[in-house]
């Protein structure tokens, strides 16, 4: 006898999941992990982003060093706040104390971050830009937001060309890196031409953009409709989030 699995909890499942459900269902999620107060709980959100992400399909090990990537920008922070927050001595390093009120506080901020980002790229990241750009319309985000997302999505690559034929220009001159004053000023006159010529370009770009009809209206073609997966996704999703709420209140775990 072979079970088989409902298909809200397939593999490929997610990516028929309504955009704009993804989006919401991330920032109540992000909002309600923010609000939690007990470890435990944290770590049981951790445990539910992780989940989604196996039942994603994602790349796991891809997915991961992304999220790590995150937390090397706040590994500096968590690991002064022991020492920085007040609180019963945990330990002394060089005549400093480290509270257990600031480690504690270290782990929640670790692992709310961790929650949240790590559902922010399996429910999100795996959407195209463009269909990203449609959902945020659609969920009525105000549309220069909208356009400025898509035009720097779609034109970041062309910055980035444009910054390698400019070093390239620099190092066949005989430019090399160093502590020097002289490198200093080589690379602030790069940056000061990357934003001369992004700006050259934008103004081309939008002049092109108003000679085929441009009004400052973003076109929609894909229309958004409600299906049985969607509803599925709404009510397991939003079942794990009353469960973590009612277990931070009631101080279960």
């Amino acid at each position: 006898m072979t079970y088989v699995l409902p298909d809200i909890v397939r593999a490929e499942a997610l990516d028929s999941i309504d955009a704009r459900v993804r989006i919401v269902a991330t920032a109540i999620f992000a909002m309600v992990t923010v609000g939690l107060s007990s470890i435990l709980v944290l770590a049981l959100a951790l445990a539910a982003s992780v989940g989604v992400l196996v039942m994603s399909g994602r790349p796991m090990v891809g997915t991961l060093r992304r999220m790590a990537a995150m937390d090397g920008f706040i590994i500096f922070m968590l690991a002064t706040l022991p020492f920085t927050v007040p609180g019963q001595p945990m330990v002394t390093v060089w005549g400093i104390s480290a509270s257990w009120a600031g480690l504690w506080m270290a782990v929640e901020i670790a692992l709310t971050a961790n929650a949240v980002i790590l559902m922010v790229l399996v429910l999100i990241g795996g959407l195209e830009a463009t269909s990203l750009g449609h959902a945020l319309h659609a969920l009525r985000v105000p549309a220069r937001l909208v356009h400025l997302l898509l035009f720097t999505v779609r034109y970041i690559d062309v910055l980035r060309q444009e910054y390698i034929r400019m070093r390239a220009a620099m190092t066949a001159r005989g430019f090399r890196a160093s502590t020097s004053l002289h490198c200093y000023r080589s690379y602030g006159y790069l940056v000061g031409m990357m934003l001369v010529r992004a700006m050259d370009r934008s103004e081309r770009i939008m002049a092109a953009m108003k000679c085929r009809g441009f009004t400052g209206q973003m076109p929609v073609i894909a229309q958004f409709r409600m299906t049985m997966a969607d509803a599925q996704f709404i009510i397991l999703f939003g079942a794990i989030l009353v469960s973590l709420i009612m277990l931070d209140i009631t101080h279960v775990v």
